[in-house]
């Protein structure tokens, strides 16, 4: 395995990370920043009504991008032990 084989599993690895935490980020800071103009609104400065919203989002966001999070880690999976022969030479 050359080095160039192990930086591109690596830059691979990381940008398949980066595409499955990227939407379930996304909805909870959109649900942090409406939280947030709300409580701005209201001059409600409870620390709880943060929390709950954010929770509910990211919940939301993991019964959306399952099954698609899921078939990209398994294809991911499954092509770096498909191509471990060629590298491991």
């Amino acid at each position: 395995m050359s080095q160039g084989d192990a930086l591109e599993v690596g830059r691979s690895m990381l940008m398949v990370a980066l595409q499955l935490a990227l939407p379930v980020l996304l909805f909870g800071l959109v649900a942090g920043v409406l939280v947030s103009i709300f409580q701005a609104v209201t001059q409600i400065q409870e620390f709880t009504l943060t929390f709950v919203p954010k929770l509910l989002a990211v919940v939301l966001a993991l019964v959306i991008f399952g099954p698609w999070m899921i078939s990209t880690l398994v294809n991911f999976t499954t092509q770096v032990f498909t191509n471990m022969p060629p590298i491991g030479r």
